[in-house]
C-alpha cells in the first residue's frame, strides 16, 4: 500500500472506513491494528495506509466495504450507569442497546459511566472525527452540582485554564446558576474533551462533583428528551453541524 506521493483520488484507509460507517476514525484505527481490515486481499495492520476507493477492494471482517450515500444521526439523552461504547467487556449497558436499532451506529465521543446528557450517535465517521478532534473547538455545555459553594476566585481559574496532566486546559466559561443549600449548581462551557475533564478540574480546586449532565453538544440540546430517550436530527440540524465544521476548518486555514 502506498504511503507517500499520494495519487489524486487516494485517501487514508481509516478515513475511508469512517466514511463507510464502519466506525469513527479512532475506532477504525483500532480495527486496522487488530487485523480486521484487508485491502486487495492483504491484511493491513499499519497506520497511514492510503487507498483509491475507486480501484481498491476493502474488506472488514471479510465483508466488502463501500462508501455510504446516506447516514443516520441520532441524539440521545444518556442515562446514568451506561457506557458510551458499542460493546462492553464487563456486560454493562451500552448506549447502543438503548437505541434498540439494527443499524450499525457508534457514539461521537464519550461521557463517563455516571454522567448523563447529550450524546450524538451516527455512522458518519468523517463528521464524527471533526466533532471530536480538539483542534475544531466544538462547544459542549454542562450543568454541574458540586459538594460545596464555589469560591469566586475558582470561577476565574476556570476562565483562565487549569493545569491537568502537566499542561494547561483551554479557557472555558463557568458560572454559578444558583445555590442549593451549601452546594453550588453551575454551568460550564467546554471546548476540549480530555478524559473526565470536568470532574478533574473541580477536583484540582478542592471540590467533588455530585451530579454532571451535558445539556448541549455542538449546538444540539437535549431539551424535551427524558433520560434514555432519543430522536433523529432534523435535516437543518445536520446541515448546521456540517457548516460548523466548514467554518472551523476555514478558521484553521487562515
Amino acid at each position: 500500500m502506498k504511503q507517500s506521493n499520494p495519487e489524486k483520488n487516494e485517501i487514508r484507509l481509516n478515513r475511508f472506513l469512517a466514511m463507510a460507517g464502519v466506525g469513527s476514525r479512532r475506532g477504525c484505527d483500532k480495527l486496522i491494528q487488530d487485523g480486521r481490515v484487508k485491502v486487495n486481499g492483504e491484511v493491513i495492520t499499519q497506520m497511514g495506509v492510503r487507498i483509491n476507493p475507486e480501484r481498491d477492494k476493502v474488506l472488514f471482517d471479510n465483508q466488502p466495504v463501500q462508501r455510504r450515500e446516506q447516514f443516520a444521526y441520532l441524539l440521545l439523552n444518556k442515562p446514568p450507569r451506561t457506557v458510551t461504547t458499542t460493546r462492553d467487556d464487563r456486560n454493562r449497558r451500552t448506549v447502543i442497546e438503548l437505541l434498540g436499532l439494527s443499524e450499525r451506529l457508534f457514539p461521537v465521543g464519550r461521557l463517563d459511566y455516571n454522567t448523563t446528557g447529550a450524546i450524538l450517535l451516527t455512522n458518519d465517521g468523517d463528521l464524527s472525527y471533526h466533532l471530536i478532534h480538539p483542534k475544531f473547538k466544538i462547544k459542549k455545555v454542562y450543568r454541574v452540582m458540586i459538594n460545596k459553594l464555589i469560591r469566586p476566585i475558582d470561577l476565574h481559574h476556570f476562565n483562565n485554564g487549569l493545569i491537568l496532566d502537566g499542561r494547561k486546559t483551554a479557557p472555558c466559561k463557568a458560572r454559578e446558576m444558583r445555590r442549593i443549600g451549601n452546594c453550588s449548581y453551575l454551568e460550564v462551557e467546554l471546548y476540549e474533551g480530555r478524559n473526565r475533564q470536568i470532574r478533574r478540574m473541580f477536583e484540582v480546586l478542592g471540590y467533588h462533583v455530585e451530579e454532571l449532565e451535558r445539556v448541549e453538544f455542538a449546538g444540539l440540546s437535549i431539551a424535551g428528551l427524558k433520560q434514555g430517550e432519543w430522536r433523529e436530527l432534523e435535516t437543518e440540524e445536520v446541515d448546521r453541524l456540517k457548516k460548523l465544521i466548514e467554518r472551523q476548518k476555514a478558521e484553521l486555514e487562515v
